[in-house]
């Protein structure tokens, strides 16, 4: 068995980082005060007196230029992994993403790629208010060419932005900041219980990959099926095991691409789907879930297909946690599709 060290989200996405610059020179790290500072959230802290300012370094406050400049590393043959600073601030370079980065091997015919990683933190529960707290995922699964990942656990996100880096296509890497530091329980109101300090992971040292596109069922379960991503995981389970149903409960990891055999095999044996995520529910990413999971398993289904959510609200700076999709609204939809 391989050693292991137990580490929080913040440190094994550092190690990812540090594994892979020393594993491949075209491996860089940037983005603004990622390099000498380390990071508003000190992930990338250290790579720069490890590996040099070439390979670990800051850059002007402009999204649009480091994802700009990432494409043109990618291009030509290295492997950037660019950091921005939070999920709200990627607005400006958008349209490098879309236009540029998800579109170059087609429109190259595959005489270009853009093997590169966009890293972000993504969600709430740090009080972060409007400009801090966003959930765009969806703004990224929508876009032909692009890949989006989002781990929930310490383990998978080193294992899956190992794999990320080394993925010959873009990637966007989210990476939920209420998990970052530590311990906890779905729970915003109370000390963390024992039984759920799933944040905090026994890490294995040095290199592995967590392939892409594979889900993983954190807790099996015969009566309903309850889909989610990034923070939620840990709320749903919080929910199954307070109320003591019977529900799997499927970590998705990647959005795209998206894990469809293990979401329909779990459906097609509990015949209920309940879907949790932060984000607003208009045009969510669990829009799509729900489509995917109605046409593949209609015949199957014993009860509507339901979403928990965000409100379709802008975000409310000093309401968060009632924004929030609690343990008790998903025990409530668990509750709603046993019922029907």
């Amino acid at each position: 068995m391989s050693e292991t060290k137990s580490m929080t989200m913040i440190q094994a996405i550092r190690d990812a980082l540090a594994v892979m610059m020393a594993r491949d020179e075209r491996v860089v790290s940037f983005g603004e005060d990622a390099g000498y500072f380390g990071g508003v959230f000190r992930c990338t802290e250290g790579l720069q007196q490890q590996f040099g300012k070439h390979r670990s370094f800051d850059t002007p406050i402009s999204e649009s230029g480091i994802i700009g400049s990432a494409i043109g590393m990618a291009a030509y043959g290295l492997r950037p992994v660019a950091e921005i600073q939070f999920a709200d601030y990627v607005y400006p370079g958008y349209d490098q993403i879309v236009s540029e980065a998800a579109r170059l091997r087609s429109r190259s015919a595959g005489g270009f790629t853009a093997p590169l990683v966009i890293r972000m933190p993504v969600g709430g529960g740090i009080r972060g208010g409007q400009t801090h707290s966003q959930s765009p995922e969806a703004l990224f699964t929508h876009v032909a060419g692009l890949k989006t990942v989002i781990p929930s656990n310490p383990v998978d996100a080193k294992g899956l932005l190992i794999a990320s880096i080394e993925s010959p296509d873009p990637i966007i890497f989210l990476e939920p900041k209420r998990l970052y530091n530590g311990p906890f329980d779905g729970h915003h109101d109370r000390p963390v219980q024992p039984w759920n300090r799933h944040p905090m992971g026994d890490v294995p040292v040095g290199y592995y990959r967590t392939e892409l596109g594979t889900a993983r069922i954190t807790r099996p379960g015969n009566a309903v099926t309850v889909l989610a991503y990034g923070t939620l995981v840990h709320v749903c389970e919080a929910a199954a095991i307070e109320s003591d149903i019977d529900a799997e409960v499927i970590d998705l990891r990647t959005l795209l691409p998206l894990d469809t055999p293990t979401i329909i095999e779990s459906v097609q044996k509990t015949g209920r789907c309940v879907i949790v995520h932060e984000a607003t529910r208009t045009s969510g990413f669990g829009a799509e879930l729900s489509a995917q999971v109605q046409e593949r398993c209609f015949d199957y289904l014993e009860a509507p297909i339901t979403r928990v959510t965000g409100f379709d609200t802008p975000y409310p700076v000093g309401l968060e946690w009632v924004y929030f999709p609690g343990p008790d609204r998903v025990v409530e939809a668990m509750l709603r599709v046993l019922k029907y």
